[in-house]
């Protein structure tokens, strides 16, 4: 899927991308440097996050390269499936013939109004049933499966909604996940550090430096099956981990 360099790690061993600004190359690597801040009204910020994001992540994740990665994480799901972080619907068109109906987390008015088409092009039955991943409104267990694709990054309580996914997630359910984050080299985790402040403004609360697979098994998850590499683009925001978690019985 990818030319660079690939990392497959062992399950023993363990444990919007969301903006036009993942597709930015940082003028070179070396010792980071210092930014200015800008201070922006509150009602541009308002309009920015609710009206303009929804709108870029919506082309900055649509590409091919990431549909190829969307595939690779839907596959094997099946029955009640939680996306928290559904966004426009891109996974759509990826979920497998064995999915009943998502109960989509979404909290972008306009995002949703963005997957109107997806959802009525696949024919798929798609039920928005909450706004924030943190207090999800579902019964315990009410879930076969669970999926997450570059949502977990921008949760302020990540281990909140963790706990949320394995509380709505039956025993033995499992919980599919592809994000961004943390690198594995100090050169690349120095313009993470640098660049997140930013990121986190642009993107609507993005972070860079996010460990998931530890997240992911601490709380409480049994990781199943992982893999991390680079994918294209600046490697900041390209050290993807794609895999399945399990809810333990």
């Amino acid at each position: 899927m990818s030319d660079y360099p690939q990392m497959i790690v062992p399950v023993n061993h363990i444990e919007p991308v969301h903006s036009a600004l993942s597709h930015q190359r940082p003028a070179r690597y070396g010792a980071p440097r210092r930014s200015a801040s800008v201070s922006v009204p509150l009602r541009s910020v308002g309009f920015y996050r609710d009206r303009v994001l929804p709108r870029l992540i919506d082309h900055a994740c649509s590409g091919s390269d990431l549909a190829e990665w969307r595939t690779e994480v839907t596959a094997g799901l099946h029955g009640r499936v939680l996306e928290i972080g559904f966004g426009s619907g891109l996974n759509v068109e990826h979920y497998p013939p064995g999915v009943e109906v998502v109960l989509a987390v979404e909290p972008a008015a306009v995002a949703r109004r963005l997957s109107a088409r997806r959802v009525a092009a696949r024919r798929l039955a798609v039920e928005h049933v909450g706004l924030d991943g943190q207090a999800i409104p579902l019964a315990e267990a009410s879930a076969d499966a669970a999926l997450s694709t570059f949502t977990l990054c921008s949760i302020p309580d990540v281990q909140q909604a963790l706990a949320e996914l394995r509380r709505v997630l039956r025993p033995g359910g499992e919980f599919h996940f592809l994000e961004h984050g943390l690198a594995p080299d100090p050169s690349v985790v120095a313009w993470q550090r640098r660049l997140e402040p930013l990121q986190r403004r642009l993107a609507g609360g993005c972070h860079l430096t996010r460990d998931f697979p530890a997240l992911i098994a601490d709380a409480g998850f049994v990781i199943e099956r992982l893999e991390q590499r680079y994918a294209k683009g600046p490697r900041p925001y390209a050290w993807f981990s794609v895999g399945v978690a399990i809810n333990p019985i």
